[in-house]
Formats: C-alpha cells, structure tokens, sequence
C-alpha cells in the first residue's frame, strides 16, 4: 500500500468512524480512501468547505464520543491549529495526520519536513501539548495511526501523526491491524441525546467548572508530565561505539540507517537514534550515551534545524551538534557520510541552532 492509503485504512481498522478534511497534496489519497471506503464501515464522511470547517466538524464529532481524524498539509495544516487549540482546550480526543511538505506560505508539493515546530510546539494559541507520531514506513504508517485513537481516548488529548511526502507516496508491505469498533457512548463525559428533564446532560467546555481553575491547571499539568514520561519512544542503531551519532525522524532516517551501514563498511563508526515520538521528544535515548561519542548530526529537510533545540535539550548541551540541512531534497547517504568525515577531521564547526 501507499503510506497515505495504509493510514487510512489503519483508522478504518481502529474504528474511526468520522472524518472530515480538505484535499491537499501530498496527503489527498489519504480524503480519497476515506471518502471511497467510509461508507461500508457505516461512517460518515464529509468534504469541508476548507480545513477550517473541516476541523470544526471534527470538534463536534469528538464531543459526541466518536473516534474521528482529520489531515492535511502545509498551508492547509496551518488553518487547522485553531481547531486543534479548541480541541486541546476542551479536552477532546482527535487524530490529526499532517504529511509535510517543503517551503514557508503555499511552498512546494514535494516532501520536505518543515512542520517540526508547528506539530511540535504548536502552532494554535495557548498552553497544550499533543502526541506527535512520526513514521518512517508504510508499516509504521498502519500501526501508529491505529494505536493514535487509543493514545488520544487515553489521555483525552490530540494525537498528530506527521509523515512527510516521501513516507506518504511510497509503496511498501504493511501488516494491517485486526479491525475493532467503538462505543461512542463508552465515556461519562460526552454529549449524548437528552429527551426529558431529567436527563442527564454534559457540558463540554474548555474550563472545568465543577473543581475550578487551580485544580483544574494543576490536572492539566500532570496529564502533560505523564505523557512526557511515558509516551517517549525511539529506535537506537550501533550507538554502542559509535564515534558520531546521528539523529533523524520520517525519511531522513531511512538514508541515516543506509548512511550507518555503508559508513562502517569504510570504519567510519557512525550510530542513529531515531525519534519516533517527537513529542515527547525521546530524551531518554541520550541518557546513557557512551563517553567516546564526540557528537551529533541532526539530518532533516529544513533550513533552520528545527530539531536541533529538542537534541540539545536531551543531551543537556554536553556534546556539540552538527546539521546535515536538505531542504527540499531527500538526504543521499554518500554526502552525508563525506560530511561526517569532514567533522571528525576538525573541517566542520558545531552548528549554532538558530
């Protein structure tokens, strides 16, 4: 399957019963699937009038109890992230999936990853933080959006999975997950139909009235730490002895891994670690870093290192860090290992993350 039909399918599976977007390349396959295959899984799926709508409806439909996903990319991501604060406010599960593309405004339609901060730091208003899921195959595509719904009902928060055009358009072999349903009346908190007065009747709002503000901030607060704590994961490869260490997420990390093996050939000993949540970012990954590692290598499409601070921050700033900064082009394994040689060879200074 594609990366993007393997998403949509896996939120079929997961019982991801609304959905509701705007096409935009490189992520319309994933509108198209829905759109074709909703239907015999007794869903609903609607077309917005933009991403704006679209993630309005979405607000909705989370409110209701139902299991429900939304995507985009580039410009149209960016019209989202009022809806995605909404969400976040009111305390509303949802599956976002934004496929990154390159270039500030309406930039490009070819993969990029340039997204980073928005899906990271958050592009909307206020204080909140949302699980961000970056796949880096077909597979990973299928199994991370299913388990997505999970997280996000878990923790009742947004779930962003961000894939980048190359993972979305490439063909690989997936192992799709064991199809579930959903009760969409299966929580106390949503709103459900109410004929007579005594009914009982929610309220879905963005400030919990019932234990006011400071319980209210203080909860808000622990949820944040506990997934922080416990939702970190990556993948860690010939880190043991490696001399130079380097760190990639989506299809970067494909060519690092390429990089790696092909570097060791020449004994040139680079390692990988592999962020596959980048929020929260895998700190843990770096707490037992050998002494003989003398850095690390950031590998990303982006100019401006958007990574860069979140590997700093992880590594406490004990080790410099250096950038292999593509752009719009996909990372090749041979540049990057001629730009590691050149930093072990005293030719490269650290970079400054801007």
């Amino acid at each position: 399957m594609k990366g993007n039909e393997a998403i949509a399918e896996a939120a079929l599976r997961a019982g991801c019963r609304f959905y509701a977007g705007y096409p935009i390349t490189p992520q319309s396959e994933i509108l198209e699937y829905m759109a074709a295959h909703m239907k015999e899984w007794g869903g609903t799926f609607i077309q917005g009038e933009n991403e704006i709508a679209s993630m309005s409806m979405l607000w909705g439909a989370a409110a209701a109890g139902a299991r429900c996903m939304s995507s985009s990319s580039g410009p149209g991501y960016d019209l989202k992230q009022e809806g995605i604060s909404y969400l976040s406010s009111y305390n509303l599960p949802a599956v976002i999936v934004d496929v990154m593309r390159y270039g500030t405004g309406d930039g490009e339609i070819t993969e990029g990853q340039d997204s980073y901060w928005e899906a990271v730091r958050g592009g909307g208003h206020g204080d909140k933080r949302c699980i961000v899921l970056a796949p880096a195959s077909v597979d990973e595509c299928a199994k991370l959006t299913y388990e997505a719904f999970d997280l996000a009902e878990k923790y009742r928060n947004v779930v962003i999975i961000l894939s980048d055009g190359a993972i979305s358009q490439m063909v690989e072999q997936c192992t799709l997950p064991e199809a579930k349903e959903h009760d969409i009346n299966k929580f106390d908190w949503t709103l459900t139909e109410t004929k007579k007065k005594e009914d009982k009747k929610n309220k879905v709002t963005n400030l919990d009235r019932t234990i006011g503000k400071p319980a209210f901030n203080s909860m808000m607060r622990e949820k944040f730490k506990t997934m922080f704590e416990t939702e970190q994961r990556w993948e860690e490869v010939e880190t043991e002895d490696a001399e130079l260490i380097l760190v990639a997420y989506g299809i970067s990390s494909r060519v690092c891994k390429t990089a790696v093996r092909e570097a060791r050939k020449k004994g040139l000993k680079l390692g990988l670690i592999r962020p596959i949540s980048v929020w929260p970012y895998p700190r843990k990954a770096f707490e037992n870093i050998p002494d003989h590692v003398k850095g690390y290598v950031t590998v990303e499409m982006s100019l401006s290192s958007q990574m860069g601070e979140d590997i700093l921050l992880a590594c406490k700033h004990q080790r410099p860090l250096y950038g292999y900064l593509t752009a719009e082009d996909v990372p090749e394994p041979e540049g990057l290992i001629e730009y590691c040689e050149k930093i072990l060879a005293g030719e490269i200074e650290a970079m400054e993350v801007l």
